[in-house]
């Protein structure tokens, strides 16, 4: 009797398939939230699948890849920002800055929300993602964002201060 010969690619395509599909709608909510830009976070998504890919041997646990997933999307997001920040300074050194896109379309309270979320640094942005969305605990949004838990203490007081006057500004 023959015994069939197991593909350890194969089965490692379908592990990431599955992966995918249980988790690309959260990390392309996360992105989303760090970025407003639905095509953008998108591809952040993808792109994360694409890093686990190359680290999915070392996954072991469910939990695991979850917050490794999370970290990949965060890391991904700053990396654009980042990049998008050089290309800015050589645009305005150039004397070429283009004039921002103008968004009058009110589509309701999320909307508003992610709009006002954009006001924020990418860093306070992030720490408010990551604990209000995510329901991350001070410890836990630090670590994905390599810094201190009174660092992300002192973000999200920050950043919810700079909302709660963006209200009042848009309210008044």
């Amino acid at each position: 009797m023959m015994r069939a010969e197991v593909n350890p690619v194969r089965l490692q395509g379908e592990r990431l398939a599955r992966l995918y599909r249980t988790h690309i709608d959260r990390a392309f909510r996360l992105a989303y939230l760090l970025t407003a830009d639905r095509e953008l976070a998108e591809d952040l998504a993808q792109d994360a699948f694409v890093k686990l890919a190359g680290r999915l041997v070392h996954v072991r646990r469910p939990g695991d890849l979850e917050a490794y997933l999370r970290a990949t999307v965060v890391n991904l997001a700053n990396s654009h920002f980042r990049r998008r920040r050089v290309e800015r300074a050589y645009l305005e050194r150039e004397g070429t800055v283009p004039g921002a896109a103008d968004d009058d379309l009110d589509l309701g309270t999320r909307d508003e929300l992610r709009r006002m979320l954009l006001v924020l640094p990418i860093r306070q942005r992030t720490a408010i993602v990551l604990r209000f969305y995510e329901d991350l605990s001070e410890s836990q949004t630090a670590e994905l964002m390599r810094c201190r838990a009174s660092t992300v203490r002192s973000m999200v007081s920050r950043g919810m201060a700079t909302l709660r006057a963006e209200v009042g500004v848009r309210d008044g």
